[in-house]
């Protein structure tokens, strides 16, 4: 009879430790991205015009909690290919080997190292890798994470250089671009 009552309350103290446990765990949001309620939009230069594109939303997870930065992270690809430019010619061009290569590299991605805190509240900065044409940097994506229901609207900004990942060559086109992400993720 002792025996059973010492298993009862050992049992009882490991349900109501792994309670506690549970308890004071971060609350983590694990996230896939929307894809019909996120953009990926581009800006650069070409003969002193602004050209305009963009690719398709991204796919990945994405686990956030603003109260646990150092567990949340992005991980998350483009398919190359879907680049669109609103001109068809243009489009494939910029889907040859010159400029995106997507017979050999369908994919961009990025992998965020670490999320920090920003300014306001709601401001946040994703350091991390950012991989076009098996050509990696680390760049800096600041971001504003706004809460919606069961997940998070994400939108940043950041410039980046075409040259740095082997896009366009000796292209007319300026070397620096602008990207404007907008993604919803639940």
């Amino acid at each position: 009879m002792q025996i059973t009552f010492f298993r009862r309350c050992s049992i009882s103290k490991i349900g109501l430790l792994v309670y506690f446990l549970m308890l004071i765990q971060p609350s983590f949001g694990q996230f896939h991205p929307v894809a019909k309620e996120s953009s990926i939009i581009f800006t650069i230069h070409n003969f002193g015009f602004k050209v305009t594109g963009s690719l398709e939303a991204p796919q990945g997870d994405i686990r956030f909690s603003p109260d646990s930065l150092s567990h949340s992270y992005f991980r998350v690809t483009i398919k190359s290919a879907s680049v669109n430019t609103d001109n068809n010619t243009r489009d494939e061009h910029l889907r040859e080997e010159d400029y995106f290569d997507v017979k050999n590299y369908p994919l961009i991605s990025f992998v965020s190292g670490s999320i920090q805190k920003a300014g306001n509240k709601g401001d946040f900065t994703a350091s991390g890798r950012l991989t076009i044409k098996n050509k990696t940097k680390d760049i800096q994506l600041p971001f504003t994470a706004v809460k919606t229901g069961d997940g998070y609207l994400f939108t940043g900004s950041f410039k980046m250089n075409r040259r740095d990942f082997d896009i366009g060559g000796g292209s007319t086109i300026s070397n620096e671009l602008t990207v404007d992400i907008k993604v919803l993720a639940r």
